[in-house]
């Protein structure tokens, strides 16, 4: 889903039963001082470098728009009829606003990114397949659209092996699929079902000398669903992970996008991710877009839990790996506005998408080399003005897997 910090103000969420972080984080061990030679495996070389990046690619819209707009004349106690024109009224404005981000054009920034970085390892959240259907008022919220208009993942691909990087998907998770009708007025002549499917990807350089030894994808337990004239929609997130052998050595690599709309599912939702996502015989690196500033302790409306708490529940038992490398100020990846063509970057004022590590024993990962992408104007393509993303990327060289 979109990450813009404003979401619909009456959503009816699910019961989040809150899972606490453990009492105690786990200690960093150090090794006591010691009057004796260094031992072999002090001497031994930190391994192989492993570079990974987490991107996310922007579905190409706010997709809180259309629900925005049923929920506020639901609110306004309007008959289901006009409530289902709102919805769609505003899922033919959003669906525009994707042709005008196009995708074509920023699978080729986000390919350029690829190409200057080399990851290893790369998870991709917002991963979008737009398709159309016929108008089917009488199957609202059925998503059974079938004319592919955008496959974010196979565009992406394409524009990598245009510039000679070739990579694998080795995991693809269906997130949410949601359907709407699409009109400007009665009798458009373009009315249509517009339907969004979203997924998170991890992808692996074909050249890696990786080998993928297992993997999972889960959708969470906890999920924001908003009812729209009498129909459930849901906006399902979840989390993937494949262990992977390189040099020798095993770890595991765990991508997910936490939820944007509230800070409460969120914070459940990284409670499971860090129950049951994250491996305790190997290390862990773990990549996400969070929708958690560290630095904003702000509470929303209808939640509990301040937006950095689900940071602060991962940063319980993971290290953020960033902050090894460069200070908080210099690795900015959000806010940019939902049009992503604006001239400056004064939009990059915060940080949300993240890289975490822990060894088998809860240690930290070395960082020898980091970058954010993305987030120069010189990223931005010259002739539309547009920006890769709404976010930047986050690029790091871990040592110590």
């Amino acid at each position: 889903m979109a990450t813009h910090s404003t979401g619909p103000g009456r959503v009816r969420r699910l019961f989040v039963a809150v899972v606490l972080a453990a009492a105690g984080a786990l200690a960093v061990a150090g090794a006591p001082p010691s009057a004796a030679a260094p031992s072999a495996a002090a001497k031994e070389p930190p391994g192989k470098p492993i570079t990974v990046m987490t991107r996310n690619i922007y579905l190409g819209a706010d997709i809180n728009r259309p629900i925005n707009a049923a929920l506020r004349a639901q609110a306004a106690g309007l008959p289901p009829q006009q409530v289902l024109v709102a919805l769609a009224n505003a899922t033919h404005v959003t669906r525009a606003v994707v042709d005008r981000t196009n995708f074509g054009v920023r699978a080729g920034l986000l390919a350029d990114e690829v190409v200057a970085t080399q990851p290893h390892l790369i998870g991709l959240q917002e991963v979008a397949t737009w398709r159309h259907g016929p108008l089917q008022l009488n199957q609202v919220g059925v998503p059974n659209a079938t004319v592919v208009d955008a496959d974010f993942l196979q565009m992406l691909l394409d524009a990598l092996a245009a510039r000679g990087q070739h990579y694998v998907a080795v995991k693809v998770g269906m997130r949410a699929d949601v359907e709407a009708p699409s009109f400007a007025g009665t009798g458009s002549p373009d009315a249509r079902d517009v339907r969004l499917t979203m997924h998170d990807v991890i992808l692996m350089r074909a050249d890696s000398g990786l080998t993928v030894t297992g993997s999972d994808d889960e959708v969470y337990a906890h999920n924001l669903a908003v009812d729209v004239a009498g129909v459930e929609m849901r906006f399902d997130r979840g989390y993937q992970w494949v262990d992977v052998r390189g040099g020798g050595k095993s770890f595991r690599f765990v991508n997910t996008h936490l939820e944007s709309v509230s800070s409460d599912l969120a914070y459940a939702q990284a409670a499971e991710l860090v129950a049951d996502a994250t491996a305790t015989d190997r290390s862990t690196v773990l990549v996400c877009d969070c929708n958690s500033d560290p630095r904003n302790h702000s509470v929303k409306p209808t939640d509990t839990v301040p937006h950095s708490a689900p940071y602060g529940l991962i940063t319980g038992t993971f290290t953020d790996q960033w902050l090894t490398w460069a200070p908080a100020e210099e690795g900015w990846t959000a806010g940019l506005p939902e049009l992503v063509n604006v001239p400056t970057a004064d939009d990059f004022d915060h940080r949300i998408d993240m890289v975490f590590g822990r060894t088998a024993d809860g240690g930290p990962l070395t960082v020898d080399r980091g970058s954010v992408v993305g987030t120069s104007v010189d990223d931005r393509d010259p002739a539309t003005g547009l920006w890769p993303s709404d976010h930047g990327g986050v690029v790091l060289r871990l040592r110590g897997l």
